[in-house]
């Protein structure tokens, strides 16, 4: 395809194929087509292929990077350095009447010539295909603008007064001067045309390289455990349940589990999280990143197309492959603009004919037309903003699922958040010691976490890996644990129990009775320690992230009013909601409820965004304008959200709303410029007051400047 015209062809050649719904994407060269049952791919590509195109079946793997510059990119660059040789000095005769000798009309045309035939080849063979197919391109308006200044040109020293020695003229950037010859039309429009594909050619890889460079960052050999010796193998023959190890400096060679070693891994490429998390034993790692510690044996739970890596780079290209509302608008405009441009340009010509205007300059006049209609900038518009946005998004670990959801970020007035695994971490953690008087505070949390680690509950694990972090743990004998209300056993040759209060049975001193208060009353879980006597409260809970509290203010500066909604008891939840800042605490609420509590909000009059885990909040997420999951490596998230955030933070989601909204913005903007820029400029090409080599100049740089300024999109932060 050589302009978004092409694109709106083969999408509605496809869409006239009997139940095929299909999307065609001028900026990655890709269509996106839904088959009915009993219709074949091959079909598709037979339809096509009977349009003037070509089409293949996409590699089954993410691809790795490209090259810097692809063949099709390197064929336009070399033509247009010959092109601009030939030309320039046309342009430098025409232009200047101290360098035109004698004859210099003739090395002109002789300069020109190569130009017209080979230079603008691409242009001919294009306006050609769509000739034999009924159609008009862009490539139709250069073609014609370009062959009738040079035909022109032609018999004006072929037959008229032109090719006589001494011939001169002038040039005029307004439009035509009254000369007969526009040999440096044809030749600086072709260059200025080929030089705007190409640099657009170039600027549309740059668009794509953050998916390219995300989708390469899988390692390409591993070295397998088998039969207890490591043997160096293609990733491609990694299975899942196969043993691997990473040294230091290592790419993870796929998703897994860690069976041995403890290291810190680097997330930042996959995620956009810039500090390396600590692993161990049991800990789940993610291909594509990088061992940043010490020796790690992983093994491996998925491989090829079920990896995070794979799943994000089918993420990034689902979302790619979209219109917003604006660009279906903008693909029915340039569907009828090409038509309309050739009428109105020979309505152009004939007009100053009628108005007794030599030939010559009324075919100067329509060419003008020609070449400054080229709607190409529409056709870049919106999928140049939405490759650089998406792709950037992936870099931070942000997954976008269409231009719907940008089109949502713009609307959405309130954002409600689950509380546990979104605002919190999802993980108890121990958060305060209180010993009884005369007792070590060391001491107890020595013992109290040896017991509590025979115990499976999420509380009893949280005191035994705070106590295991300050030293080894003392053994434990006759141990019996009460599901529900705590657990007992000998520890250093004495009873100890750790459980509720009631449970233990004990009078408490003041101290401990104060603990029990203040923590209970914070949303935290107490934990009595007791011997023959009370020894001391442990507290323990589900720790707020760290971020959390500036993602609450970050969606306020963003204008949406946050909401707290959870399952978890109203004394827990405003806990956590006072520490984040958070006024509207919704508490107590069964995930089947969540979805009734969010239609309430948008029966209210509200636009609402639900961030959650993806899991227990997947009908939520659905049910919300704005749908914002936390990843966590859960399929459910990624096909519930609008939004998916790989890395673990709410911040990310703040990130999240505010790039979509700057992809949203950069989209609206490029489709103004590029619509103000044809509706400004055709009538000023009508009225004559614009030399088609400027027009074409022009074009060109309305197709750069779009893509140009959806490439400021890279620097988000």
């Amino acid at each position: 395809m050589t302009c978004a015209s092409c694109a709106n062809r083969v999408e509605k050649k496809l869409n006239r194929m009997p139940g095929v719904e299909a999307s065609v994407n001028y900026a990655t060269e890709k269509a996106t087509v839904r088959l009915p049952a009993g219709t074949g791919v091959a079909e598709a590509i037979a339809v096509v292929e009977k349009t003037g195109y070509t089409a293949t079946l996409p590699a089954a793997d993410p691809a790795p990077a490209a090259p810097q510059e692809d063949p099709v990119t390197a064929e336009l660059g070399h033509r247009l350095a010959v092109t601009a040789a030939l030309g320039l000095p046309v342009l430098l005769l025409s232009m200047v009447p101290v360098l035109q000798f004698a004859n210099w009309q003739w090395l002109a045309f002789a300069l020109t010539s190569p130009v017209v035939v080979w230079g603008a080849w691409p242009f001919h063979r294009a306006a050609v295909v769509g000739a034999r197919h009924g159609a008009a391109t862009m490539d139709t308006l250069v073609s014609l603008g370009v062959v009738a200044a040079y035909l022109t040109s032609a018999a004006s020293l072929f037959l008229g007064d032109a090719g006589m020695p001494g011939t001169h003229m002038g040039f005029s950037l307004l439009g035509s001067t009254g000369d007969e010859l526009y040999l440096e039309v044809a030749a600086v429009v072709t260059v200025f045309v080929l030089a705007g594909r190409y640099l657009e050619a170039r600027a549309r890889r740059r668009s794509g390289a953050a998916l390219r460079a995300l989708l390469a960052l899988g390692a390409k050999d591993v070295a397998v455990l088998r039969a207890g010796a490591e043997v160096r193998v293609p990733v491609a023959d990694l299975r899942a349940g196969d043993d691997f190890v990473v040294r230091p400096g290592e790419t993870v060679a796929t998703d897994g589990t860690v069976r041995e070693g403890t290291s810190a891994v680097d997330q930042s490429l996959l995620t956009g999280e810039s500090v390396p998390v600590e692993v161990g034993a049991g800990d789940a790692v993610v291909g594509g990143t990088v061992n940043a510690g010490g020796r790690l044996v992983v093994r491996a739970t998925r491989v090829g197309a079920d990896t995070q890596l794979a799943r994000i780079g089918r993420a990034v290209e689902r979302a790619q492959s979209g219109k917003a509302a604006a660009q279906r608008l903008a693909d029915r405009v340039s569907g009828v603009f090409v038509p309309v441009v050739l009428v109105g340009a020979l309505a152009t010509f004939v007009g100053w004919l009628l108005a007794g205007t030599p030939a010559p300059e009324a075919l100067t006049v329509a060419v003008a037309v020609l070449v400054i209609a080229c709607p190409c900038a529409l056709g870049l518009a919106t999928p140049t903003a939405l490759l650089v946005g998406t792709g950037r998004g992936a870099q931070l670990g942000i997954l976008v699922k269409g231009p719907e959801a940008l089109e949502s970020t713009r609307r959405v007035d309130t954002v409600v958040l689950d509380k546990t695994g979104t605002v919190t971490t999802g993980r108890m953690s121990l958060v305060a010691v209180v010993p009884a008087p005369g007792v070590d505070a060391d001491d107890l949390l020595r013992r109290a976490g040896a017991l509590e680690d025979a115990s499976e509950h999420p509380v009893g694990r949280a005191v035994a890996a705070a106590a295991r972090e300050r030293g080894p743990l003392p053994p434990v004998t006759d141990v019996t644990a009460v599901p529900g209300v705590g657990i007992s056993g000998v520890v250093d040759g004495v009873p100890l129990r750790a459980g509720r209060p009631s449970w233990i049975g004990l009078d408490l001193p003041p101290e401990l009775e104060e603990a029990l208060r203040q923590n209970e009353s914070a949303g935290r879980t107490a934990v009595l320690v007791a011997a023959d006597r009370p020894l001391g409260v442990l507290a323990v809970a589900d720790t707020v992230r760290a971020g959390s509290a500036a993602a609450v203010e970050g969606f306020r500066r963003l204008g949406l009013h946050p909401v707290l909604l959870t399952g978890d008891n109203e004394r827990t939840a405003r806990a956590v909601a006072a520490v984040v800042g958070i006024d509207d605490v919704v508490a107590g609420v069964h995930p089947e409820d969540k979805v009734a509590h969010v239609a309430a909000l948008q029966q209210r009059g509200r636009v609402v965004a639900v961030v959650g885990d993806g899991v227990n909040d997947a009908a939520a997420l659905a049910t919300a304008d704005l749908g914002i999951a936390m990843g966590s490596g859960a399929d459910a998230a990624i096909e519930a959200g609008d939004l998916t955030l790989v890395r673990a933070d709410l911040g990310a989601a703040v990130d999240a709303v505010r790039l979509s909204r700057r992809t949203l913005s950069t989209i609206r903007g490029n489709l103004f410029w590029a619509f103000a820029y044809n509706v400004a400029a055709l009538p000023v090409a009508a009225a004559g007051l614009l030399n088609p080599v400027v027009a074409s100049a022009a074009m060109a740089f309305s197709s750069v400047f779009v893509v140009t300024n959806s490439l400021r999109l890279r620097r988000f932060r």
